[in-house]
This record gives C-alpha cells, sequence and structure tokens, in this order.
C-alpha cells in the first residue's frame, strides 16, 4: 500500500508540472516563433493527456479483483504505456509538419532570450521529475509510472534541442537550425514512442522476461535441488504490478500428500519472495510415476 501511495504522489506531482510547464511552453512558443520551441509546447500537450489518462490507470490497476476481474486490474498498466506511447508519436508528426511548414514558408524567430530562459528552466524540472518516475517505476515494478518517467524525459530532449538551436542561431544567424533542430527532436520522440507501444504489446501479450525466467530458473533449481525434487512447465507473465509464476513439482510416490504440500508451499514462499512488490505462485504436484505423461491441455 505504501508503494501505491508513493506512486500516486508521483502521478499527481506529474501532473501539476505537466499544467505548470504547458503553460511556460505555449508562451514561449508564442513569444518566439520557433519552429522547434512550438514543438516542444505541442509535445507537451499530449504529453499532459497523457498523464490525465496515466493518473486514472494507475488508480484502477491498483483495485482490487472482484466478480468480474479475477486477476485483478494491474493490465490496465501497459494500456496506458501503450496510449502514452501512441500520443508521443502523435507529438513527433505534428513536430515534422511544423518544421516542414517553417521550411516552405519561412523562419521568424523572435524575444530569444526570454523564449531560452522558459525552455530552460523547463528542461531542468522535468529532468528531474523524469528520472524520480522513472527510479520510482522501477523500484514499485509499474510499468505505467516508468512509461510517464520516459515520456518527461523526451520533453527534456525536445527542450535541449531547442535551446541547442536557438543557441546556434544566436551565434551563426542561419535560421534553419531550428526546423533541423525541431525535426531531431521528433525522431528521438518517435524512437521513444515506439519503444512505449512494443513494450505495452508485450506486456498485454504476456512477453517473458528471459531476465526473470534466468532468476526463477536458478532459485527453483537450488530449491528443489537440496530436497530431492524435480520440476517442469514452468511459465511466468508480469501482469503490471502482480508477477505470476506456475510450474509443476514432481514427487516420490510414497510421500504423503501432507509432506508435499508442505514441500511446495515452502518453495512456493521463496519464490514469491523474490517476486518483490507482488509476487502469485502457483504450483501443481505431481508423483514421480506420472511425470512424463503427456498433459495435452496444458501443451505449450
Amino acid at each position: 500500500m505504501a508503494a501505491f501511495e508513493e506512486q500516486k504522489r508521483m502521478m499527481n506531482l506529474s501532473l501539476a508540472v505537466a499544467v505548470v510547464l504547458l503553460g511556460a511552453k505555449v508562451t514561449a512558443a508564442a513569444m518566439t516563433g520557433s519552429s522547434v520551441i512550438y514543438s516542444d509546447a505541442a509535445e507537451s500537450v499530449v504529453h499532459l493527456l497523457a498523464v490525465c489518462f496515466a493518473v486514472w490507470a494507475l488508480r484502477l490497476a491498483h483495485k482490487p479483483a472482484d466478480e468480474t476481474h479475477h486477476f485483478g486490474h494491474d493490465k490496465v498498466a501497459f494500456l496506458s504505456a501503450g496510449f502514452e506511447g501512441a500520443m508521443i508519436s502523435a507529438a513527433a508528426l505534428l513536430i515534422f509538419y511544423q518544421a516542414i511548414r517553417q521550411m516552405i514558408f519561412g523562419v521568424s524567430i523572435e524575444h530569444l532570450g526570454l523564449g531560452m530562459a522558459l525552455t530552460a528552466v523547463a528542461a531542468a524540472v522535468n529532468l528531474v521529475l523524469g528520472l524520480s518516475l522513472v527510479a520510482t517505476g522501477k523500484r514499485g515494478g509499474s510499468p505505467l509510472l516508468r512509461a510517464n518517467g520516459m515520456h518527461v524525459l523526451t520533453d527534456v530532449w525536445s527542450s535541449m534541442a531547442a535551446l541547442v538551436a536557438l543557441g546556434l542561431y544566436h551565434y551563426s544567424g542561419w535560421v534553419w537550425w531550428d526546423p533541423i533542430a525541431a525535426i531531431l527532436a521528433a525522431l528521438n520522440i518517435l524512437r521513444v514512442g515506439y519503444r512505449l507501444i512494443r513494450e505495452s504489446l508485450g506486456g498485454l501479450l504476456d512477453e517473458t522476461d528471459p531476465e526473470w525466467e534466468r532468476k526463477i530458473r536458478e532459485l527453483l533449481d537450488e530449491q528443489v535441488g537440496k530436497r530431492g525434487l524435480s520440476y517442469h512447465n514452468l511459465r511466468h507473465r508480469h501482469s503490471g504490478r502482480t508477477h505470476w509464476v506456475e510450474f509443476h513439482l514432481v514427487f516420490d510416490d510414497l510421500l504423503s500428500v501432507g509432506e508435499a504440500h508442505a514441500a511446495a508451499t515452502a518453495i512456493e514462499a521463496c519464490v514469491a519472495d523474490m517476486l518483490q512488490p507482488d509476487g502469485r505462485v502457483i504450483t501443481h504436484l505431481e508423483p514421480r510415476s506420472a511425470e512424463n505423461e503427456v498433459e495435452t491441455w496444458e501443451d505449450r
């Protein structure tokens, strides 16, 4: 519960910062007429919409299981990450449009100093916020917070592109630095958007994480080895907040049900302890004489 409260505080902070910085960036874009600052502001509009969706999704993800959702609601976190990736990609396309439009119709930049100051402040605030969101997301196993943090960090790249472009314009007088920087920022934003959509689809389709596969197998090898047991049919998936693991444990035929259950419970507890912050472990107990029987209904 403490992890959820921390995540909720971070998302509320992200929403408040998104509103304030959007106002600052729109002001900077209107004052300067810069394509790259306009692109930064456009990305922030999309970011605000995505954060609103993420705030709602975070609350739904932590809603407990009920009669119609036996496994909980936490997969909405992957949906939110995918939505955020789609919004980022849409912003990148908008930035491309504005940059090409300025290349065709000309570039006019004014009030350079104040525009750069507002953009620099926005970049610094977003850098601190983005790193904090990513760290909190990793600590709490939340793809939703990590996605939001990555989106915030794309804002930093957009702002840095704007500052570099305007700095080059200031010293060289060549106005085309502005739309060129906007296009480069849009390409980076598209890269992050693709990555978020890819991770979202992987989560929704229960893609296996090789690193977790290795960790679980190492632990199971140790636990069954010291008890003279074996296991097979290991499966695992991450639903956004909860890590689900299931496997078959093979016992000696002469072992009592009570003894087998006690050993299975101990192994389940070891695996669940590793699956922080929330793990669910399900085992199926088999006698050794039935170990090689094919259970077609459970075939991969």
